[in-house]
């Protein structure tokens, strides 16, 4: 089980990253969009990767809650944070600092045995 909880857990912080990055170049596009020069390609370009960023990033995050055996809540708050910009990133850190992304299983107490 260790070499899938490490892949999921390499994707999920792939995806908070990529996530918040696209949630940079969609607010530049929507500036543009919006502000002086009127122009919609950025939208046009970042806003399906985000959204694609933002899907992947869901169902990585009930991955990895699920290898990772997270609280309801934890998991709730991490589906929560890809609404806000950059907010996987404050979440992503948040759960490494509490070893919540940690690849290796805990060491076990040896059982006596006879």
């Amino acid at each position: 089980m260790s070499g899938v909880r490490e892949k999921v857990t390499r994707l999920f912080v792939v995806a908070a990253i990529a996530e918040a990055v696209s949630w940079a170049g969609l607010l530049a596009g929507m500036a543009a969009k919006y502000g002086p020069p009127g122009n919609e390609l950025g939208v046009q370009v970042f806003g399906p990767i985000h959204g694609a960023l933002f899907v992947a990033y869901g169902v990585l995050v009930l991955a990895v809650a699920r290898v990772h055996r997270w609280s309801l809540l934890a998991t709730a708050v991490a589906l929560a944070c890809a609404v806000p910009p950059f907010a996987t990133l404050v979440f992503e850190r948040w759960a490494r600092r509490r070893g919540m992304l940690a690849t290796t299983e805990p060491a076990r107490e040896p059982v006596p045995v006879g």
